[in-house]
């Protein structure tokens, strides 16, 4: 059975996705472990009601980054993970930690290739469709080699269209639907092809 790790620090969605996924056999795998840098994500609730192992893993004040990643190196290969899956991780990755998993770690961004890099994707997309610039927005699945945000080889994309009427609220919601469908079908496929090999 295929090991994923998911790195989530929010609530938890696309983790619950993954879970029910693996529950119900249309995603080949299991969830081995679920680390959060924030002690009160949804993420790390959602595991414990699944019965999956947890870690709660935060920063000591003033940690360089590349310090706090090599601990979290330790604590995520500890779990010998196929897959390293970011699943609303909201910090960026250094090699000290993507040294350990070459073409295994893969991350969820709520935009299109090349576009909307960092937080706050959707809002901003919101924003650019209210002031007439954009009329869509997407999903994007990709690898992460490297410190470069939201910029890895690319595994799949869906577009998402927005509406003159939809609320910041409204996207939100679709842009979720799309990113729990994309991110188990992704999964699926790197499950099934062993694609990292």
């Amino acid at each position: 059975m295929t090991r994923l790790v998911v790195l989530a620090s929010g609530g938890g969605t696309n983790l619950q996705a993954i879970l029910d996924a693996c529950a119900d056999g249309r995603l080949p795998a299991e969830v081995a472990a679920v680390v959060s840098n924030r002690a009160g994500s949804g993420a790390l609730q959602r595991a414990a009601d699944a019965g999956v192992p947890f870690v709660h893993l935060a920063p000591h004040e003033g940690e360089p980054r590349p310090d706090f990643d090599a601990r979290l190196a330790d604590v995520v290969s500890g779990f010998d993970p196929d897959w390293v899956v970011l699943a609303g991780w909201m910090r960026v990755l250094s090699m000290s930690f993507l040294g350990w998993f070459p073409r295994m770690v893969v991350n969820l961004h709520p935009a299109l290739p090349g576009e909307l890099p960092g937080v706050d994707s959707i809002a901003r997309a919101w924003r650019e469709a209210q002031q007439g610039r954009r009329d869509h927005t997407g999903v994007m699945i990709h690898l992460v080699p490297d410190e470069g945000i939201d910029n890895g080889p690319v595994l799949a994309t869906a577009l998402v269209s927005i509406h003159p009427a939809d609320s910041l609220q409204s996207l939100t919601d679709r842009v979720h639907g799309v990113e729990h469908r994309l991110l188990v079908e992704t999964l699926t496929t790197l499950c099934t092809t062993g694609a990292n090999a």
